[in-house]
């Protein structure tokens, strides 16, 4: 059965936010200490000695939870730390298809504002994540005029290659990128359990096209990472952290592409004390969890795409105010706050100025039927350092 763009469109927005959920296995033996590195197991590694290294590699891979700023703090602050020891430096972007490229350009050489840009690279049907997590990186490379380059590719091409095969599909279309490695053991099993998670598990099927399209997507950041590496670069890639944790998804398709020298690098909460399992990433950033999230903006916690009526709703995150609130994927957003919308800008904007603790009306479109939605932002709390 030949399924549509959209179809594939929303398989990719499913497996994003399926792998951002993904659980790990834990052990409490101590108790790391926010604001050091921790080898797997729980042992410290010295931050400068782990730099040191990291600049004699040919890819450091920096994991992420897209909705999570304190992530992209601690990116931004690993970048400048890496870009110190390594000034050739390039930063792949998974949050963005191959086609963004020329507007990635733009804006390091300083000829884009940011609307432009975000225009530009069409930003909000790429991604769909608030660009405000992601702006100070763009202007760190903007200001140090590192190169950055573009990862992925859409989802219609992802789909032209589970649904026709690698060989159906030209190489010039597919920009070169060749069929993945099979997914380790390892892997498989824990892609199988997400999916079981979120699906019938009898749906064999459907675990086979989702872990076909995980794969796509591994491959196609592995492929332009090994791109953008040149003799000289260090190539930094932000990318989720599901497709990097126990070496599994993108790293092992840079083996299979023959660069070898990469390490992962995660950020890694203990508000319940558990140290890093063991072969989850070469070292782990510590943080206290909520500590950095005060003065984050509000979020509803969903991925949307612009629609002719406004903005439709293409997949949530679990216990997100979205989720909360009642709003389901499909749901095609009128209005917010009395205000008609037209683009994903315009509800993140009306969504940033929402105060703390207060309601955010929203009219919406499921199926022929328009109702009216009440998001309840949380209450700040306060943490102590």
């Amino acid at each position: 059965m030949r399924h549509s763009p959209n179809w594939f469109r929303a398989l990719a927005m499913r497996v994003c936010l399926l792998l951002m959920l993904a659980p790990l296995p834990v052990r409490a033996d101590t108790c790391p200490d926010p604001g050091h590195w921790y080898l797997p197991g729980g042992e410290r590694q010295d931050g400068a000695a782990l730099f040191a290294e990291l600049a004699g590699r040919d890819v450091v891979l920096l994991g992420e939870q897209h909705d999570r700023m304190d992530h992209h703090r601690w990116q931004l602050h690993t970048l400048a730390g890496l870009h110190a020891h390594r000034p050739d430096m390039v930063i792949g972007l998974e949050m963005l298809p191959r086609e963004a490229q020329p507007a990635l350009d733009a804006w390091v050489a300083g000829e884009l504002d940011e609307v432009g840009f975000l225009e530009a690279s069409e930003w909000y049907s790429a991604w769909g994540f608030d660009p405000e997590l992601y702006l100070p990186i763009l202007h760190f490379a903007r200001l140090q005029r590192v190169p950055l380059v573009a990862l992925n590719v859409t989802p219609e091409l992802r789909g032209r290659l589970i649904e026709e095969g690698w060989q159906a599909v030209p190489a010039a279309e597919r920009f070169g990128i060749s069929a993945p490695a099979e997914a380790l053991p390892d892997y498989r099993e824990r892609l199988a359990a997400i999916h079981a998670q979120h699906a019938d598990s009898s749906d064999s099927e459907g675990l086979e096209r989702f872990i076909a399209a995980q794969l796509v997507w591994d491959r196609a950041m592995a492929a332009g990472l090994v791109e953008a590496a040149g003799a000289d670069e260090l190539v930094v890639g932000l990318i989720g952290q599901g497709h990097l944790q126990y070496d599994h998804g993108v790293p092992h398709q840079l083996d299979d592409l023959g660069v070898t020298a990469h390490a992962v690098l995660l950020p890694w909460p203990v508000g319940e004390c558990e140290p890093p399992p063991e072969g989850l990433a070469r070292a782990v950033f510590a943080f206290a969890e909520g500590a950095t999230q005060a003065d984050a903006p509000m979020q509803l916690g969903i991925l949307v795409a612009p629609h002719d009526d406004g903005v439709e709703v293409q997949g949530m995150l679990e216990g997100s105010v979205a989720e909360r609130s009642g709003l389901e994927e499909g749901d095609v957003i009128l209005r917010a706050a009395g205000e008609r919308l037209t683009q994903p800008a315009d509800l993140t904007r009306l969504v940033r100025r929402q105060p703390p603790g207060t309601l955010l009306p929203l009219e919406i479109l499921r199926g022929d039927e328009a109702r009216e939605v009440l998001a309840r932002f949380p209450a700040r709390t306060q943490t102590t350092p």
